[in-house]
This record gives C-alpha cells, structure tokens and sequence, in this order.
C-alpha cells in the first residue's frame, strides 16, 4: 500500500528551539558526535518561502542536523522573529518537537493527497541551492503532528 505520501520511511525529526548554537552543543554532547555547523535557510530569491499561500519573504531561521542512522536526521531550527511555521510553533508551544519528515517523489501530488486526506499545507518553499523542496502540512487533527514532505531535484 502506497498511503497518501507514497513514503513509509521516516527520515527527519525537526526540533524549534531558541538558541540552536547551544541546543546543538548539548545535542553533539549527548550524542557523542562534533558539533555540525548552522546555517540560515537561505535567501528568499531562491527559497520562494509561502506561509499560508502568501509570500514570506522575510520568513527565515537558523538550522544545524544531526544524522543519527542511515538515512535519519535531527533537525533543530531557531526561528528568525517573522511569520512562519517555525515562529508560530514557538510562540505557542515553546521548544519542542515541531515536525516528522519523509522523503517524497511529486510535491504537487503528494499535497494534493494530503489535503485530500485532512492536511493543510501551512509553508512550501526550496531549499539549498533551489534544488529541494520542503512542504509543512498541518495533520493535527488526525495524526497529532506537522508532517514535512521534502522532495530532492537531481
């Protein structure tokens, strides 16, 4: 069975926090790894950041990862002060767990199926250098989390 987002692997756990360059030097501590290197999100020419479906050119944040398994990653994310999913998430839950990602193949489609299924997507943009492309959907209401699709170009 495909399910609506054709994925069944989880491949990211993403975390908002305040302060990522502490948070990841406790996450490096407990893991026993080097502290990775942050960076912001990235300049909006390239991301093209929506934030529900309106331009959010000034949405951005500053994120480090861990990879911690073959094909697992813990993101930490610290909102720049601007609308976003990210600032939404910290000013009314705090730091916590924000989202579970899965790799996905058809980004259209696969929101498509999601908000067919319920979801609503909350931001879309690219990431890197353009060649990637996330989408948070809200599945609140039947799966108690934000789901992350997130689909590589080659």
């Amino acid at each position: 069975m495909a399910g609506v987002i054709g994925a069944q692997v989880l491949t990211q756990v993403g975390f908002i926090v305040k302060d990522v360059v502490k948070t990841k030097q406790k996450w490096a501590e407990f893991l026993g790894v080097p502290v990775p290197d942050h960076f912001d999100g990235g300049k909006y020419e390239v991301t093209k950041t929506l934030v529900e479906g309106e331009p959010a050119p000034k949405a951005n944040c500053l994120m480090a990862f861990f990879d911690v398994g073959p094909n697992v990653q813990i993101e930490l994310i610290q909102p720049n002060g601007e609308k976003s999913t990210w600032q939404d998430f910290l000013d009314r839950h705090g730091e916590g767990v924000h989202h579970i990602a899965f790799h996905i193949k058809g980004m259209d489609g696969r929101i498509e199926a999601c908000e067919e299924f319920g979801m609503t997507c909350v931001q879309r943009g690219k990431y890197g250098d353009g060649k990637g492309e996330y989408a948070y959907m809200d599945a609140y209401k039947d799966l108690k989390c934000l789901v992350e699709l997130l689909e590589n170009y080659k």
